[in-house]
Order: structure tokens, then C-alpha cells, then sequence
């Protein structure tokens, strides 16, 4: 196995999670039930008493369960499995992604959350502007990151030295995956220091 291998190995289990939890309840669950039908069946080829039902009362009940149960409960028992079965697909081939990048390097895997890049990205741009601290906010998306600057009341904010010291910041972390950044400046100021 080489270096880069094991790194990007290593990185994918940082930045996705886990889908394991889901899919070990799934499977004792379906062992479960799989497990006492057998243990059924084996009982009632022994002629001997089911635990629950054997497979003849178990059959009888479903042939029966049309007419004995409400159309509403039949319709709210078939939206339940319908719900279960969408959250199951949904964990299964859901993206997984955690909040978290890997930066590059030469050296070892680097991966950092995206609440650390909104902060940077917030800091940097907050000395570069001449802000005061919390007057700068940044959220980091699945592509994009986008900056919140409240200039000082009556001092006004270039635009676009913010943008590049954003795009330039975003650079020099040499993300895995590309973002695009966007910059608003507010129109309501923020009162002088």
C-alpha cells in the first residue's frame, strides 16, 4: 500500500461518516426475525407449541388482515414501513459528508473543520479591513463559503479588497475540494470604536 493511498484513506474516514451504527442494527434486527421464523418453522415440523404462532396461524393472520383491520390503520402501517424503508435508503446512499476539509500537504493528511476555515477566513479578513472583532462572519458550505462583512458607520468598505483577500485566504489553504467564495457587504454600519 503506498503513502498516497493510506492518505486518502485516512482523510476519507476524517471527512465521511460512518455508515456502520445503521447498518449493524439493520442486520441483528433482520437476524433476529430470521432467526425465530427458522426456530418457528423447526417447531411446527416437530409438531411441537410455537413460541408466538407457528407458520400456518401466521399465514392464516395475514390472509385475515385485510378484513379484520381498519382501512386507516392499514394505510398508516404501510406509510411507517414506507418512512422506515426512505430513511434506510437515505442512510445508505445519503453522501455522509462531516463538516470537514483536508487541506493539502506533502507530509501527512490535514483535515480541519469547517468551523476553523470560517473563522480564518473571518479573522483574516477582519485585519485586512480594519474591523472590529464579530463585525465579519463567514459560513462555510459544501462549495461555498460565503463572508458577511458590517463596515464601521461612515467608513466605507471596498468590495472588492475583501473579495481578494477572501479568494487569496481560500488559496493558501489549498482546499481538497474547490469552493467559491462570496462577499456581501451590509448596508447598515456598525457604530464606530
Amino acid at each position: 500500500m503506498s503513502q498516497d493511498r493510506t492518505v486518502r484513506r485516512m482523510i476519507r474516514r476524517e471527512t465521511h461518516s460512518s455508515r456502520a451504527v445503521p447498518s449493524v442494527i439493520s442486520a441483528c434486527i433482520l437476524l433476529v426475525v430470521f432467526l425465530w421464523l427458522a426456530v418457528e418453522a423447526v417447531l411446527w415440523i416437530l409438531k411441537d407449541q410455537p413460541l408466538l404462532a407457528s407458520p400456518a396461524q401466521m399465514f392464516q393472520w395475514l390472509i385475515d388482515l385485510p378484513s379484520t383491520t381498519l382501512p386507516v390503520g392499514m394505510a398508516a402501517a404501510g406509510a411507517g414501513l414506507g418512512i422506515l424503508g426512505l430513511v434506510l435508503l437515505g442512510a445508505g446512499l445519503g453522501r455522509g459528508r462531516k463538516p470537514r476539509r483536508a487541506l493539502e500537504s506533502q507530509r501527512a493528511a490535514v483535515v480541519v473543520d469547517d468551523d476553523v476555515i470560517a473563522a480564518a477566513v473571518s479573522s483574516t479578513t477582519r485585519l485586512a479591513a480594519g474591523l472590529a472583532p464579530g463585525q465579519v462572519t463567514t459560513t462555510v458550505g459544501g462549495r461555498s463559503v460565503r463572508v458577511q462583512a458590517r463596515p464601521t458607520s461612515g467608513v466605507p468598505l471596498d468590495l472588492g479588497a475583501v473579495a481578494t483577500v477572501v479568494d487569496d485566504e481560500l488559496a493558501a489553504f489549498a482546499l481538497d475540494r474547490r469552493v467559491t467564495s462570496s462577499v456581501r457587504v451590509m448596508n447598515q454600519g456598525a457604530v464606530g470604536q
